[in-house]
């Protein structure tokens, strides 16, 4: 009996200590969890290949540049090897609010975007929830660009993702995508959730510059975690721990030359500045 009892006994005080020792354990996860960053950030240029698209270039083609370009299956591509900067033509937001399509229209011209992406990182066992952002440290110079090209617009729905403009307006950044709150602020209803199993999230983000203009600019975001219930701001910094800057461009105002091309033959637009396909460029 006297050893059934010390076996019971041994039994009940390794029951007993399993409660002390599970929470300190879990106390050790959360503090290694808490120390470690809430999120990374990388912020990449779009590569891809937009459905409608201008590209800019630093110089005016020469006659045997503009020979190949037009003789091109991928001019796109061509453009490229050449040094061209890819923009896209921002889509019209037809199902937006109506004070963003008036914002649109008073804008007086054909809008361009510089596309990034911007991809969202974590290791933290609990989720982080980013919630709101803002442009910061805002600067802008006389664009460079001398050339440009286009592919306009043959049709085509608004891709998943935000917009905004430099400087950003109200309620910027808003939806882009042909789905219900196309132009309402994005971070009214939505966030981007990284952590607790799910390792990263991302954004593709349309950003307009004013035109004949680059601007570089910095971004803060506003997270939630377990450890920050009450929120907190941070401003992104690069992979040397600098504050974040992110260059963005539009066409040039006053291109030394310019040509579209498409659904219609090659026209140079310093040539005929009256095609309805010219305008914007």
């Amino acid at each position: 009996m006297s050893a059934v009892l010390g076996v019971l006994a041994g039994a009940l005080l390794a029951y007993a200590m399993i409660g002390p020792s599970v929470t300190k354990e879990n106390d050790s996860n959360k503090a290694y969890d808490a120390s470690q960053p809430p999120f990374t950030v990388s912020v990449q240029p779009e590569q891809s290949e937009p459905q409608q698209w201008a590209m800019v270039l630093d110089r005016t083609l020469t006659a045997e540049e503009i020979r190949k370009m037009k003789a091109s299956s991928d001019v796109f591509s061509y453009l490229k090897s050449l040094g061209g900067r890819q923009l896209a033509y921002a889509p019209s937001l037809e199902h937006a609010p109506q004070r963003y399509r008036e914002q649109q229209v008073s804008s007086g011209g054909t809008e361009f975007s510089d596309t990034l992406k911007m991809t969202v990182m974590s290791t933290r066992q609990y989720a982080v929830t980013i919630n709101d952002w803002k442009v910061t440290d805002l600067t802008c110079r006389e664009s460079t660009a001398q050339a440009v090209v286009g592919l306009p617009p043959q049709g085509g729905a608004a891709y998943e993702g935000i917009r905004l403009h430099l400087p950003p307006r109200a309620d910027e950044p808003v939806l882009t995508d042909d789905t219900e709150g196309q132009g309402e602020p994005y971070f009214e209803n939505r966030f981007v959730e990284v952590g607790n199993g799910q390792s990263s999230g991302g954004l593709r983000a349309e950003v307009i510059a004013p035109r004949g203009q680059i601007c570089e600019w910095g971004v803060q975001v506003h997270y939630n975690d377990t450890y920050r219930p009450e929120g907190r701001w941070v401003q992104l910094k690069d992979d040397k721990g600098q504050p974040l800057r992110i260059r963005t461009e539009s066409v040039p105002e006053n291109p030394r030359q310019s040509w579209v091309f498409g659904s219609m033959p090659w026209t140079s637009c310093d040539d005929m500045p009256e095609e309805a396909q010219c305008y914007g460029l």
